[in-house]
């Protein structure tokens, strides 16, 4: 696949030389990713394209315009091989003005989070909100809404029919990760008629295999997805090279593989299949540090040579995606570059898209008007009034012990979890929590359910208090963890009526709520603004005891992540991730 040029015609005459160059980047240090090599040179520009790269005959450089970099570096704009928009909690238009100074001038988005929320219309949405801005969204179906039929209930169901109606939106490129990795596997139906209707419409396939290996790993190939971002362990991401699939390593907010894996495949002779990714990305991260220019300057950091870490968050990626024109300094390649002071540490001191400057010395040269759809001011989250009961665990027994199933954590800096058996103390039928346990509760906050479940979970990391989430991956219900019921009921309430968010209680006041009224997920807020926000969140998650987190906003948004190994909770009940099965809550 090939992006469009604007005058196909202007762009060979201004290669031939017979028309003015629109645009000369003269002086340049250009970084050739078909080569390696480094060479004083000077980039033409027609429209949106290059058209020429000269490096001997330097003499004589004429364009409409000429702008001296004066030896600075040229590299192509940074791509993103996966990501989610709504992980940032900013809305498409206030992602691109956060993001774009820092050098990513195209990503591939997975809008799932959306679409278990509000189905086709979410997608549609994050989509058409992007159109016409000065950075290339991309967009990948939903593969899996419901992540996994039978373990949770969401707020949209998918298959043949919504791949189809979806894959006829302009930006659409792909089938977003393929998170039933065991469907796949296993070659269950829902799956392979999902991959099928994809594959008819030419879309590339983004797998999600966590911990899958041998021949497990090679029917899920042969399943059809030719990439993964969920490698965890440098050996992990390794073998996955070795059997041909795109490896996005990944660098996000809740999850740093990308130094395990470099270690593990630094002796390899080829890096051509190597991508980077941000996956899941808070929006003040992106202010601080950076978006794609920080998973850059991160594999740097550990060692990587600068011109593969840049090769990997640009040609490679555009590879990974089938898009033959973009990732390159070259002829007939998207204009997309970026001029920085050294290759050390990517910090853009100009940024081009489709040749046009857009930002430079980390501000906007454009202006990205503030829209509004109808969509972000719909309140999507539909519960019924909770009280007291609908949070207390009865036990079978009034008093003694009792064995239960649970969820364990084993690390404050990892979403892996364990199915556990617990003895656990009953007194009036009602659980004694020990120390570093609490309970947690899935509400289904989608139209047409009112399902709960309960369950008991240890090393979640607070110590007291209530924590409630309506950003839960992959459904997105109304996740609640606690230590009484009169903390959750409160910690509840403080999302129901203002269109979901975060909120943190102790002793059953509310210390802070994140307003996320657009699906729940995503603020109206620009990034400077909810930054603000995030960090009162942060504090009061801390208040409760989560001190040893680098971000503890994001822990309890996987809790509910029923494919990510090993024990998860969803408004059904604890699920086996591995085995696809619903365990009981108590061990009779």
């Amino acid at each position: 696949m090939k992006l469009k040029y604007t005058d196909k015609s202007k762009l060979i005459a201004t290669a031939r030389g017979d028309v003015q160059a629109d645009i000369v980047l003269t002086n340049a240090q250009i970084l050739n990713v078909f080569t390696g090599e480094i060479r004083l040179g000077d980039i033409y520009v027609s429209d949106n394209a290059i058209a020429h790269v000269e490096y001997d005959n330097r003499d004589n450089v004429h364009g409409k315009e000429i702008i001296d970099v004066e030896k600075r570096y040229v590299i192509p704009g940074l791509i993103d091989a996966h990501m989610h928009i709504e992980s940032t909690m900013l809305t498409p238009r206030n992602f691109t003005k956060a993001a774009l100074p820092h050098g990513t001038t195209t990503i591939i988005t997975d809008p799932h989070e959306a679409a278990n929320v509000t189905g086709v219309r979410g997608v549609q949405y994050m989509h058409d909100s992007a159109e016409g801005l000065p950075m290339r969204h991309f967009v990948d179906i939903p593969s899996c809404v419901p992540s996994v039929l039978g373990l949770e209930n969401s707020g949209a169901e998918f298959g043949v029919q919504e791949i189809e109606t979806l894959a006829s939106l302009d930006r659409v490129i792909g089938l977003a990760e393929v998170m039933d990795y065991l469907g796949v596997i296993n070659g269950e139906a829902r799956m392979m008629d999902i991959i099928a209707a994809s594959e008819q419409r030419g879309l590339f396939i983004q797998g999600h295999a966590p911990s899958v290996s041998g021949r497990d790993l090679s029917a899920y190939i042969c399943g059809g997805p030719r990439s993964c971002h969920e490698s965890r362990s440098g050996a992990e991401g390794l073998e996955k090279l070795r059997a041909g699939l795109f490896v996005d390593a990944r660098e996000s907010s809740i999850t740093k593989n990308v130094k395990d894996i470099w270690e593990a495949v630094k002796g390899s002779r080829y890096l051509d299949t190597l991508c980077l990714c941000t996956d899941d990305k808070e929006a003040e991260d992106v202010l601080v540090h950076g978006h794609m220019n920080e998973v850059v300057n991160a594999a740097i950091s550990y060692g990587m040579n600068p011109i593969d870490a840049i090769r990997c968050a640009s040609f490679n990626t555009a590879r990974e995606v089938q898009i033959d024109n973009l990732g390159a300094i070259a002829p007939g390649h998207i204009a997309d570059m970026l001029v920085v002071d050294t290759l050390d540490a990517i910090h853009p001191a100009r940024v081009f898209y489709e040749g046009k400057q857009v930002a430079s010395e980390g501000s906007l040269d454009v202006e990205i008007p503030a829209l509004v759809d109808p969509i972000e001011l719909e309140n999507t989250v539909f519960v019924d009034e909770l009280s007291l009961s609908d949070f207390e665990i009865i036990a079978p027994i009034e008093n003694g012990t009792i064995m239960m199933h649970g969820i364990e954590y084993h690390s404050p800096h990892s979403s892996l979890t364990t199915v556990s058996q617990f003895e656990m103390e009953v007194v009036d039928s009602r659980i004694v929590l020990p120390e570093s346990f609490n309970f947690v509760a899935v509400v289904n906050r989608h139209k047409n359910n009112d399902g709960i479940a309960l369950g008991i979970v240890k090393n979640f990391g607070m110590e007291g208090g209530a924590l409630a989430s309506t950003v839960s991956h992959d459904s997105h219900n109304l996740t609640i963890v606690y230590n009484n019921t009169q903390n959750a009921l409160c910690a509840a309430n403080a999302l129901m009526h203002q269109g979901g968010g975060m909120s943190a209680v102790k002793d059953n006041e509310v210390l802070h709520t994140l307003d996320l009224p657009v699906f729940g997920l995503m603020s109206q807020l620009e990034a400077e603004a909810l930054a603000i926000e995030n960090r009162k969140m942060k504090e009061a998650n801390r208040t409760l005891g989560m001190t040893e987190f680098v971000n503890p906003l994001m822990r309890i948004t996987t809790l509910s992540l029923i494919v990510i190994p090993e024990a998860k909770m969803s408004d059904l009940g604890l699920v086996a991730v591995s085995s696809k099965e619903i365990k009981p809550l108590f061990i009779v």
